[in-house]
């Protein structure tokens, strides 16, 4: 019984990953977005949306495959049960969108704004996004899968059920985060630039402790020096 309560109390909670079923989907008609656009069931191929406004727009049961996204707006807008894959840019605003049950499949992003956003159900996997800006987002049953974060910003969210799997962290920031059943157990590679006191809350392997203990010796102001 003692060793069944431990287990319980140690136990991780798994995140939800999505499960997006899109119905058949009508081309898209390669017309500008619109600011608080209405998209529905759309395939969105290869589109140029560089430097569009579709802030405030919802994407509900859409595909965007290899579309660029560079220095497009879409400041709150809502995307939901759809699957984006290959999509390219740099700049791209997406402060304050909230995704749900959304696959981002081999994105190549660099300074995405995602501050303040809403992430529920979503799988992130393969790909590289460089100086992801996730601050004070909240990012409740989210994937991290085979793919390569540079310098992400988690500063003042709030983390629960997010899992890394296969995947690199180089300098993430973690500053004023909440981080409840995070696992990093999965991670190949964690490097953590600033908020290692931020780590309650999370749960990592004991090879991930050693490659960490010079942080959080660090952190805690203990001083590591040879004998003689």
């Amino acid at each position: 019984m003692v060793r069944r309560a431990t287990d319980e109390k140690t136990a991780v909670k798994r995140a939800r990953r999505p499960e997006v079923r899109l119905p058949p989907l009508v081309p898209y008609g390669r017309g500008e977005l619109e600011p608080d656009g209405d998209y529905d069931g759309l395939e969105f191929r290869e589109a140029d949306l560089a430097a569009q406004d579709g802030a405030g727009a919802r994407f509900m049961d859409c595909a965007l495959t290899g579309c660029a996204l560079d220095e497009t707006r879409l400041r709150h807008a809502r995307v939901m049960d759809s699957v984006l894959t290959g999509i390219r840019g740099v700049g791209t605003d997406l402060a304050e969108v909230t995704l749900r049950d959304v696959e981002l499949v081999d994105a190549r992003l660099g300074g995405v704004q995602l501050h303040g956003a809403v992430l529920e159900r979503v799988l992130i996997r393969g790909g590289k996004i460089d100086y992801l800006n996730l601050r004070k987002g909240r990012l409740r049953d989210v994937v991290f899968e085979g793919c390569v974060l540079v310098e992400p910003d988690f500063g003042g969210a709030r983390l629960e059920r997010v899992e890394f799997v296969d995947c690199v962290l180089k300098g993430v920031d973690f500053s004023a985060a909440t981080l409840t059943d995070v696992d990093l157990r999965g991670a190949a590679e964690v490097d953590i630039a600033r908020g290692v006191d931020r780590l309650a809350g999370a749960v990592i392997s004991p090879a991930q402790l050693l490659d960490l203990a010079a942080v959080l010796a660090a952190e805690m102001g203990v001083r590591v020096v040879a004998d003689g």
